[in-house]
């Protein structure tokens, strides 16, 4: 008697049913390292009660994150075209579902903060690639596009549905289990992504060696730059410590582009920037991620301290921007034919403006005028983050996916991480350093509504300008996901 082999998934799918197994795999990994940048936030004022945690403290637990796993995609997305992208995802997959085990070992905040910096390096090595992936399993364009918008929607729709799904869980659960059911998903996803995503292939693979230094060099910039904004208000805008830091970033960006130009094998080939398409994504896709951490993280503590509310309650305050985000795809679409990539992105970045614009006034006038500013932001963020996302990748060599989603989840990480920042270190300068538990005073409560008014007026003017000047260098492309195979037809460049 013979044993029978178990049949190797084929190299491409002919639809998305066909690939409903790897595609449901990615799409699962995907959403829980993206619903990780949430999940905590509604749990935030919790935690700060449980372990004793200030404003700052609180910004780094969401914000430790963000920064590595910011700081580390684009280096993952390298070590993935070199050494396999099935493989580093499997890798990934299997270290952040035992990670997310190690919060029940938890009793202090720092080491909440180094648990969720480490999750956010194992995260870093499954978010590119799983949009890699995603353009690997067809050969035909229009299915790419198609299993990218899946991918960017369930991406999105994570991230905003981090607070529903965690205020949920603590009306019955402690906070710890919002990280152990991680654990379980990344198995599923394991056990999806072996049985539908095909091995690496050796010519799918680029053989240039790994850049340590470029790699070591944009973490650290990134990082002193972040930590900056929090030592100011700890220890002041003119101290040692703060200017240093602030010296470090500056002169660390500066070495990461000596580095990379002079590199043989740069880890971003920085000429891409050369590209309208390629640089206008970037920078559009780093003004709405700053708009939607920094709207998050600030309205999280907006409902549950000034207004009082539970995890859960506050959680369904979020239901505006979860439903948009799911129903706003045709408007997005009619924006991307009828005007094209570059108008489309001018109005979505209006959208951001405008409501950051409108939340600084909304937040002392009530919840309804602050949904509304939540529909309008989130249209302006579905359009904006879509169109870029597509066109980023596809403008890539086919060899360079990995970076060019590595690119795009950077753009959005450095810009979670930035808002996040922003709007934590505003908070506790015009408000509070330590978040008072219980019953907020109506002294506190009036001072935390002119902190956030100051800040979302601020974001509005520097979310419109970053969005607005990275959708200026984009082309006048037509084509959407279900339309990308027209693309060659009807994008004209200037």
């Amino acid at each position: 008697m013979t044993t029978s082999t178990p049949k190797a998934p084929p190299r491409t799918y002919s639809s998305l049913r066909a690939a409903w197994i790897p595609l449901a795999a990615l799409c699962l990994a995907f959403f829980v390292e993206m619903v990780d940048n949430t999940l905590l936030s509604i749990a935030l004022p919790t935690i700060g009660r449980d372990l004793g945690s200030g404003t700052t403290a609180l910004q780094w637990v969401t914000g430790a994150y963000s920064l590595t796993f910011g700081g580390l995609l684009l280096t993952a997305g390298s070590i993935a075209d070199r050494f396999g992208r099935r493989r580093v995802l499997l890798i990934g997959l299997a270290v952040f579902g035992s990670l997310s085990l190690c919060v029940v070992f938890v009793t202090t905040t720092g080491q909440l903060i180094t648990l969720r910096a480490a999750l956010g390096i194992a995260a870093a090595a499954m978010a590119p690639i799983t949009n890699s992936l995603v353009f690997r399993l067809f050969d035909d364009k229009a299915l790419r596009m198609r299993a990218m918008t899946v991918m960017i929607v369930v991406g999105m729709s994570g991230f905003v549905l981090g607070p529903l799904l965690g205020g949920t869980a603590l009306a019955h659960v402690r906070w710890e289990w919002l990280l152990v059911v991680n654990a379980p998903i990344a198995v599923l996803a394991c056990v999806g992504v072996r049985l539908g995503v095909p091995a690496d292939h050796s010519e799918d693979l680029t053989k240039d060696a790994l850049d340590v230094p470029g790699a070591a060099l944009s973490v650290t910039a990134i990082g002193l730059a972040c930590y900056s904004l929090t030592s100011g208000v700890e220890h002041g805008w003119l101290s040692v410590i703060t200017l240093a830091s602030i010296a470090g970033a500056v002169l660390a960006a500066l070495a990461f582009v000596l580095h990379e130009r002079r590199s043989a094998a740069p880890m971003l080939d920085l000429h891409l920037f050369s590209n309208g398409t390629v640089r206008g994504a970037a920078i559009a896709q780093i003004g709405t991620s700053i708009a939607m951490a920094s709207v998050m993280f600030g309205l999280i503590l907006h409902f549950q301290y000034a207004y009082g509310w539970s995890p859960v309650r506050a959680g369904l305050a979020n239901l505006p921007m979860i439903v948009t985000m799911l129903f706003a795809t045709p408007l997005t679409e009619w924006l991307g034919r009828r005007f094209g990539h570059r108008i489309a992105c001018l109005v979505g970045a209006a959208c951001l403006a405008g409501a950051l614009a409108g939340m600084a006034w909304a937040v002392d006038h009530g919840y309804a005028a602050i949904a509304v500013c939540m529909v309008i932001m989130t249209v302006g963020l579905r359009t904006v983050m879509t169109i870029c996302a597509v066109a980023l990748v596809d403008a890539m060599p086919s060899n360079r996916t990995s970076i060019g989603a590595a690119l795009n989840d950077t753009a959005q990480e450095v810009g979670s991480s930035v808002g996040t920042a922003v709007v934590g270190t505003l908070i506790a300068a015009l408000v509070t350093t330590q978040l008072p538990a219980g019953t907020w005073s109506s002294d506190l409560v009036a001072s935390f509504f002119h902190g956030e008014r100051v800040t979302y007026a601020l974001l509005a003017g520097v979310v419109g300008l970053i969005a607005a000047g990275g959708a200026l260098s984009l082309t006048n492309s037509r084509s959407v996901e279900e339309h990308a195979d027209e693309e060659a037809a009807v994008e004209e460049t200037v």
